[in-house]
């Protein structure tokens, strides 16, 4: 469609309104059509054409303009844009560029304004990088310059309309039955579960598929840089948010705040979305401190490695002997569960381990599942999550909450169980 038709009609519209008084969006969208469909002036387009035009200006006053279609796309999950003539998307794992571009930088400059000032944020020269999010969840990234070099970036991480379940994730094959049984009774019964992964990994899927087993009568607060989580099966929720710095530099709230706050709260379980700095250390805290069944997620290549990043983490926010670093670890964090990305961009569930112990002053996991792969067919990798015959050495919490099954669950990593369950 010519591009110069949509900005002479949208700059038509746009000087037929009044700017004394608000028009709401039925009132919007019917004179748009009015001008498009109520008479002969392009004769030429066909009306599907004469629809698009008329969503296309639409969205310019009220959506994301150009955007607009790919974020109502539920085909496409990633929409990367490098500058205003510069978009990548991704659909089916498959990141391909898109024939969509912005008409000028300031058009793109103008749709992040109004993407970040409505989660109250503030983006600009001086604060170059933020992140916010869109009304129906999606996770948004912007860098402007003179941080990027190209211009004006933004990356929006679409979420399905419906939180996937752990049902879902067995049948696409990133989860075995036997391993979900397990860590649905493990959620039930208060363990701390930590899940690790990689960039696009599916780490806030699959927390978000695990938190629909907290029982329904208990208290949760969830703690995000931005609030991606959609918990529906807990009433007695309150979900927190970071802020950033203003202009002046002030105001910020941090994890950390938010995590001490929460413990004021009366809280049964907290779920901190994502931890990459000192706040890791206020998140062992809590869980070492009566809040059981708590929830985490960080970026590492694998369980190991994200023992080694938590280290780290904590480190960098306190002066801590090694030594009492890992023995907060090792008392706080039941089970590890890493998924990664594979090669044919499917995404599984590798590995399950539960945290031994202290053993020589070093943390010691217990792997219970680990993914095994046999082959590829027409590009696909043929594999699945095995069991490996270790049996799960904690069972207290399996024994408080009085699951009757605690002996079977203790063996559910035996091949043979794994084979009759």
């Amino acid at each position: 469609m010519n591009e110069d038709l949509f900005i002479s009609l949208r700059d038509e519209v746009r000087s037929a309104l009044d700017v004394t008084f608000t028009v709401d969006d039925n009132e919007l969208m019917r004179r748009i059509e009015q001008k498009v469909l109520d008479n002969n002036r392009y004769p030429n387009l066909t009306a599907g054409e004469r629809r698009k035009l008329v969503r296309q200006v639409f969205d310019s006053f009220r959506g994301l303009d150009i955007l607009q279609p790919l974020v109502d796309d539920k085909s496409v999950t990633e929409i990367m844009i490098n500058s205003h003539e510069d978009i990548f998307i991704e659909r089916n794992g498959q990141v391909i560029q898109s024939e969509t571009v912005f008409e000028s930088r300031e058009r793109l400059e103008d749709i992040i304004q109004t993407i970040v000032s409505g989660v109250n944020r503030v983006v600009n020269e001086s604060s170059p990088i933020v992140d916010a999010r869109l009304k129906d969840g999606s996770r948004v990234n912007v860098v402007l310059p003179p941080v990027a070099l190209k211009g004006p970036t933004m990356t929006i991480r679409k979420f399905p309309e419906n939180p996937m379940t752990m049902d879902d994730l067995v049948q696409m094959g990133a989860l075995a039955p036997v391993a979900s049984h397990l860590l649905q009774t493990l959620v039930r019964s208060k363990f701390n579960i930590f899940i690790s992964g990689g960039t696009g990994s599916g780490k806030t899927t699959f927390l978000n598929a695990l938190s629909q087993y907290i029982p329904p009568e208990e208290r949760v607060i969830t703690i995000e840089d931005s609030a991606e989580l959609q918990i529906r099966t807990v009433p007695n929720l309150v979900s927190m948010e970071t802020r950033n710095a203003n202009t002046e530099g002030k105001g910020e709230i941090s994890i950390r705040d938010l995590i001490r706050s929460s413990l004021r709260m009366r809280p049964n379980r907290v779920i901190v979305g994502e931890v990459r700095g000192a706040e890791a250390l206020d998140m062992l805290q809590a869980m070492n401190t009566g809040h059981d069944g708590s929830l985490s997620t960080g970026h590492a290549n694998s369980a190991r490695d994200m023992l080694s990043r938590l280290e780290t983490m904590v480190l960098s926010g306190a002066e801590l002997p090694i030594q009492v670093v890992r023995q907060q670890i090792s008392s706080a964090i039941d089970i590890f569960v890493h998924l990664s990305r594979l090669r044919d961009r499917s995404r599984r569930i590798t590995e399950i381990s539960e945290v031994h112990g202290m053993i020589d002053g070093e943390v010691v996991l217990n792997p219970l599942f680990v993914f095994q792969e046999h082959g590829e067919k027409e590009g696909k990798i043929i594999g699945n999550l095995a069991p490996t015959g270790n049996l799960l050495i904690h069972t207290d919490k399996l024994r408080a909450a009085g699951i009757e099954e605690w002996r079977r669950l203790a063996a559910i990593s035996n091949p043979e169980y794994s084979a009759r369950a």
